[in-house]
């Protein structure tokens, strides 16, 4: 069963619903499911714009803390992954808009902000980069698209201060371009997606390469040596203590 649902709607919209009980946390089964949904879809040329989404109360709650540790080769792999899935989001031709209607935590804020538009509901859920406080490394994919997406003050409120805050702060954040009112929610959300889909394909796909490469640029220069450098975080006393933590707070082991 795919931890990635797909439902087509009038105009070429496709709507990718991240599935994946309790918090849609990101491991390498949702991972896979995503990248070969967005592969799927931009090869379907009755696909003409994405809105990406989670179930249930969550957008996504990031990195999956309570999966088994992993060895040296899974992690690398697990990294790759990620690197490969994020890049296919953002690099996507076609419009995407995010759909976020709950909590959205570290890695799932990170795909949040993948995509080229963002909108909001109001409600009572959570959302931030906590990567810092629980002893986590950002991917340098996940840097740069939180660099290309915010500006430098928010982008370090974020990431440094490793708050999460209130969906009603998403605005202000520069996370969201509106935050709506839940009975106008969905309607607004396919609304702004049939709108970017009927656009010229090619002048939308030439445009959104060209405000991204930058950004695509540097994740591909990052050197081996970096990359392991970023993981060695994960690994310090102070990180995995932190994590330890985190896990106890959630009720896990």
């Amino acid at each position: 069963m795919t931890t990635v649902r797909r439902d087509d709607h009038p105009g070429g919209v496709r709507v990718l619903t991240l599935d994946r009980p309790p918090a849609n946390a990101l491991d390498e089964t949702l991972m896979t499911d995503l990248g070969a949904a967005l592969d799927e879809a931009g090869s379907d040329d009755a696909v003409r714009a994405l809105v990406l989404t989670g179930a249930g109360a969550f957008f996504s709650g990031g990195f999956d803390l309570a999966a088994s540790r992993r060895d040296d080769a899974a992690a690398r792999a697990l990294r790759q992954l990620y690197r490969d899935t994020h890049v296919k989001l953002l690099a996507f031709p076609k419009p995407t808009v995010a759909r976020l209607g709950g909590h959205a935590v570290a890695g799932g804020l990170v795909l949040v902000l993948a995509c080229d538009y963002r909108l909001g509901r109001d409600g009572a859920y959570r959302i931030g980069l906590n990567e810092v406080a629980i002893g986590a490394s950002f991917p340098r994919v996940a840097l740069e698209i939180v660099r290309l997406r915010l500006a430098a003050a928010r982008a370090s409120e974020l990431a440094l201060g490793a708050a999460l805050y209130p969906a009603s702060q998403a605005t202000r954040l520069g996370i969201v371009d509106e935050l709506l009112p839940p009975d106008a929610f969905d309607a607004a959300v396919l609304r702004r997606a049939t709108r970017l889909a009927g656009f010229p394909r090619e002048a939308y796909a030439h445009t959104k390469a060209g405000l991204i490469a930058d950004a695509l640029a540097r994740v591909a220069a990052e050197t081996a040596a970096e990359e392991e450098a970023g993981a060695a975080v994960w690994t310090a006393p102070e990180s995995r203590a932190a994590r330890a933590t985190q896990r106890a707070k959630l009720g896990k082991r």
